[in-house]
């Protein structure tokens, strides 16, 4: 089948887009770029980007809560676990209180409440 798409940017809805733009800027690099009060893009040397726009309803997601739908989060490799978990708390994330998997990945909680999982491998 030929590509009829390709995937450039993931946008994440929060309170405040330039506060977590940054907090993701310290943990993955790159630049932000088109910054204004409501939408922020965060340019790294991936292929896609993340886009921050501000929602003012925003709720956190729950975590984890079988009763609400399932939404978007992110996964990331690195190569230490505890040692990344550690960056991103220093960065203003938590530790989620749930963490399925058996010890294979970390669950954390962006300061905006979006969960992200840390493994060290990617299959």
């Amino acid at each position: 089948m030929p590509t009829v798409a390709r995937l450039f940017a993931v946008t994440v809805d929060c309170p405040d887009p330039l506060s977590l733009a940054n907090f993701y800027r310290e943990f993955l690099g790159g630049e932000l770029r088109s910054s204004n009060p409501d939408f922020v893009v965060l340019t790294t040397d991936g292929s896609v980007r993340l886009d921050f726009q501000r929602v003012d309803n925003h709720r956190p997601p729950e975590w984890p809560d079988s009763g609400a739908p399932r939404r978007l989060h992110l996964d990331f490799v690195v190569g230490d676990l505890e040692q990344v978990a550690q960056l991103l708390v220093g960065l203003g994330a938590t530790r989620a209180s749930h963490q399925p998997g058996s010890g294979r990945f970390l669950v954390m909680l962006d300061p905006a409440g979006h969960p992200l999982c840390l493994s060290t491998e990617c299959n």
